[in-house]
């Protein structure tokens, strides 16, 4: 069965459908990065203070304490569950599109490597491994470049790429 470039030749209302749930699942996606944001977790000193505390700095601007290991794990199971979800649906989506075999190959598998990288870094920084901030930094980047990337190409060939005979 060929399915690249099968999105391309769907009815209308299905494009309509995926064109929404993608929609809204980047509206899901970007809150939670303004959340990271909101939490100042958006650089490696910031993911550090976020899960092991400030309570050392006596100037803080808000006093963190050290998550707990039940919260910990909270945080990362539901965090890598959900994560998985999106872009496993997001990876199926992507099937669909007309893209050169590597490069949707890397787009559909290389983001369940930075879910683990991002918060499976989180979780041993915690335990002690300091320079892992900087790994959960460089993979949430590309795990965000990646779904960046991965929805322009879908809302550009359902709204903008025609199918054409030879293609």
């Amino acid at each position: 069965m060929n399915y690249n470039g099968l999105l391309l030749r769907l009815p209308n209302e299905i494009k309509s459908f995926i064109a929404v749930f993608v929609l809204v699942l980047s509206v899901g996606y970007f809150t939670g990065l303004l959340f990271v944001g909101q939490t100042e977790t958006t650089t490696p000193e910031g993911i550090e203070e976020n899960y092991l505390g400030n309570e050392d700095v006596e100037d803080a601007e808000v006093m963190k304490f050290k998550k707990g290991e039940r919260e910990m794990l909270t945080i990362i199971h539901t965090h890598i569950l959900s994560m998985s979800f999106i872009f496993f649906l997001l990876g199926g989506i992507l099937l669909l599109t007309r893209l050169p075999k590597k490069l949707k190959f890397f787009l559909i598998i290389e983001p369940f490597f930075s879910i683990l990288l991002t918060f499976g870094g989180i979780y041993l920084m915690w335990k002690g491994l300091l320079w892992m901030k900087y790994i959960v930094i460089l993979s949430g980047i590309l795990m965000t470049s990646v779904f960046i990337a991965s929805i322009l190409i879908i809302f550009y060939q359902l709204f903008f790429r025609k199918e054409t005979l030879g293609s």
